[in-house]
Order: structure tokens, then C-alpha cells, then sequence
């Protein structure tokens, strides 16, 4: 998983720093951007998670000949 996350690190907190920043000024709540970072950060770790998973899982079926379980 953490291979994953480190291809995408950067990206994704440019990303994520660019969305917060833009709730700050919308919202002007520290809360609000906190919350959203939290929650950002959170789905980057899930989401290079499952996308490790679903590689894991393809990676799998793919060997087996005709897609046998």
C-alpha cells in the first residue's frame, strides 16, 4: 500500500493543500478547512488502500488460466 501512497504523495497533497486553502477563504473557518484536511487525508490513505487491493486482485485472476476461482 505504502508504494502506492509514495507514487502519489505529492500530487495528492498539492491537491488536497489547494482544496483546504480554497474552504479556508470560502468559509473562513479554521475548523471547517481542518476538517476537510482530516477527511482528505484519510481518503488518500484509503483509497491507495483499495487501489492496492484491486491490483492484488487482478494481479491474481490474471494468472489463473480462464479466470478460474
Amino acid at each position: 500500500m505504502f508504494e502506492r501512497y509514495k507514487k502519489t504523495f505529492w500530487g495528492m497533497q498539492a491537491l488536497i493543500c489547494a482544496v483546504v486553502l480554497g474552504i479556508f477563504v470560502w468559509s473562513q473557518s479554521i475548523d471547517v478547512a481542518a476538517l476537510f484536511f482530516t477527511t482528505m487525508q484519510v481518503g488518500a490513505l484509503v483509497g491507495a488502500s483499495w487501489a492496492n487491493r484491486l491490483k492484488r486482485k487482478v494481479e491474481s485472476t490474471s494468472a489463473a488460466p480462464f479466470g478460474s476461482v
